[in-house]
């Protein structure tokens, strides 16, 4: 696992373990970059990363607010670890 500050330093992180990295954890709301901007950015790199979103606002906020695309992977925080690993083991299963 590697861990970031902020989006800036996802991005950066991301960067340099590019070869590494096959899904991606992002908070929705997150300093210097929110969520799906590191996802955007990321995404030019490496076309085929997945992605879950995770945050403690509900789904309809986020995209009233246009912070999340429909169609991509969403949990609401707090988010037991049975729910997390499951979740995250089911977009590493799906076809690329």
């Amino acid at each position: 696992m590697i861990q970031a500050e902020d989006g800036e330093d996802a991005v950066n992180k991301f960067m340099a373990n590019r070869d590494k990295v096959r899904l991606l954890l992002l908070d929705v709301i997150m300093p210097k970059k929110n969520g799906k901007e590191v996802y955007d950015k990321i995404r030019i790199f490496n076309p085929a990363v997945k992605a879950l979103f995770v945050s403690g606002y509900t789904a309809d906020i986020i995209h009233q607010k246009g912070l999340l695309d429909k169609g991509l992977h969403f949990l609401l925080k707090p988010v037991p670890m049975n729910d997390l690993l499951r979740k995250v083991r089911s977009i590493l299963d799906e076809p690329a």
